[in-house]
């Protein structure tokens, strides 16, 4: 456990609703440990009910888990970077389909909107990752933000390599290790490990 005091942590929440239980698990531990958490919800993340709870219900959790607003548009994303609100930035869960959207630097979403106007202050991003094709179609995107500055990823697993062969999911439980190492401009490793 590491004090985690006075730090503002942009924590950005996109669309596999699978892993959202484990996402707002470590919410909780950040908020714990001391940070200031200024959530923010993909559409998607923000509207879809899913087997996997109520669109809703998940804002209502996340915002009692940070003690304020979601952001769901991007005319409220966009003043992250100019007002300095906050010193990391973490997409958790983050899918295949934001990690393409900000290899091509696109903002079409609260999310997408919230990294870019974090990261012009060149502060760290981290991305959780949660992808049912990390090792085929997402793969491309995922190793050019790999090469990009400012972008730190939290070690990732095959979770089912026999039925999902080309799925990869982060281990959540590292989160917290990969920010402080990203503060220090240090990416955690291994990178990419075996099945959990």
């Amino acid at each position: 456990m590491s004090d985690l005091s006075n730090l503002r942590i942009g924590f950005a929440v996109t669309g596999s609703f699978c892993t959202f239980e484990k996402a707002f698990e470590q919410a909780k531990i950040l908020k714990k440990n001391g940070a200031e958490l200024i959530p923010v919800m993909s559409y998607n993340a923000a509207s879809i009910n899913s087997r996997f709870g109520n669109a809703e219900d998940n804002i209502k959790r996340l915002e009692n888990i940070c003690g304020r607003r979601v952001i769901t548009t991007i005319e409220d994303a966009e003043p992250i970077g100019p007002k300095n609100m906050t010193d990391i930035m973490v997409v958790c869960p983050c899918t295949g389909n934001t990690c393409a959207k900000l290899a091509m630097s696109i903002t079409d979403t609260p999310v997408t909107m919230a990294v870019k106007s974090h990261i012009r202050n060149k502060k760290p991003v981290i991305l959780a990752l949660a992808t049912n094709d990390f090792l085929a179609g997402s793969m491309k995107n995922i190793g050019s933000l790999m090469n990009m500055k400012n972008y730190y990823f939290v070690p990732v697993y095959q979770d089912d390599c026999k039925k999902k062969p080309t799925s990869a999911v982060c281990d959540f439980t590292a989160l917290e290790e990969t920010i402080i190492n990203a503060l220090n401009g240090v990416q955690t490793q291994p990178i990419i490990g075996c099945s959990l």
